[in-house]
């Protein structure tokens, strides 16, 4: 077992060209919480921030309960409550290291203690935070930035930091409207108070976009709104190969039932139609999907299934 992990941690650091420091595994993280893989000449790198347990309502609070609960059963899931993935991805391309999406950091007042994991992660992986060039936020809800609010992280990041979000998430979070979603109670009130938080903090360093921005070469970040107003995602294309990151675009009932509505969506009419599109993209390109709360890794294809939509994970390459 101990030469099976030393073997994956020697693969995952020489494909993102990693010089790490020796890592002294743990029992706890005898479960991977990286996954590597190359789109083209762009390194990846999908790291787990944890699971958040949420009420199985979140999944479509639109749906008809026994359809909703068929679904749970037909997938093996417990009924009332299960353990969301939570996913970031780095990103290595011409000479720019890219971290997407931050992870949830903590918030004691939620009880979620199983995620928040991004930081010690990346440092588990080799790489230094100091080494981070850019950021790019699929969207500015607190288990996506929360990470750069632990104490200590600013501190370690370059004062050149770039932090790519579009114009209208930051303008959505001067006054976020809460009054189409269905979330627990509690998260409302730590939302708001983690985007005031992140913006008073790193205000110097965001750098807005509108529509659409090439961070590094083959690194494309694209407004869909939808789930928030500046809900974004991110195309990685290098030598005829490509992947998505969705953020919260696609969740795990998203690909049969689109057209259920989440409990985290501040337009869901507008998510699903967004989650809709993009799924019909995908499948027609056959590219790599990989989205923040679908099982890690999360890496996979989507095909057409009638009217819906067939989730296809990629076999692991160990």
């Amino acid at each position: 077992m101990n030469q099976m992990i030393h073997n994956t941690q020697q693969e995952t650091n020489m494909s993102l060209d990693i010089t790490a420091r020796p890592v002294r595994s743990k029992p706890d993280e005898l479960v991977p919480s990286r996954y590597a893989l190359k789109v083209g000449e762009i390194d990846v790198l999908v790291v787990s921030d944890g699971v958040l347990p949420l009420p199985t309502k979140m999944l479509g609070h639109n749906a008809d309960p026994a359809i909703r609960a068929a679904w749970l059963n037909n997938m093996f899931l417990p009924p009332d409550a299960f353990d969301w993935a939570l996913n970031a991805v780095v990103v290595r391309s011409g000479g720019r290291t890219i971290l997407i999406d931050a992870g949830l950091g903590g918030d004691p007042d939620l009880h979620l203690p199983r995620a928040g994991q991004l930081i010690k992660r990346l440092d588990a992986a080799g790489i230094d935070l100091s080494s981070v060039t850019d950021v790019v936020l699929t969207h500015m809800h607190m288990d996506h930035v929360g990470g750069l609010l632990v104490e200590g992280v600013k501190e370690r990041l370059r004062p050149d930091l770039q932090i790519h979000v579009a114009a209208a998430e930051v303008e959505f979070w001067e006054s976020p409207d809460f009054s189409h979603t269905a979330m627990p109670p509690g998260f409302p009130d730590a939302l708001r108070s983690a985007a005031k938080r992140f913006v008073n903090q790193y205000h110097n360093h965001l750098r807005q976009f509108d529509e659409e921005h090439e961070v590094a070469p083959g690194v494309v970040v694209r407004r869909t709104g939808g789930h928030t107003p500046g809900h974004s995602v991110v195309r990685l294309a290098s030598g005829g190969d490509a992947l998505t990151f969705a953020g919260d675009a696609v969740f795990a009932v998203g690909f049969d039932q689109p057209d259920w509505h989440n409990g985290f969506e501040h337009d869901p009419e507008e998510a699903a139609r967004v989650r809709v599109r993009l799924l019909r993209e995908l499948a027609a390109t056959g590219e790599m999907l990989v989205a923040t709360h679908l099982p890690f890794p999360s890496v996979g294809r989507v095909a057409v299934d009638g009217d819906a939509f067939r989730w296809v994970p990629v076999f692991w390459d160990y």
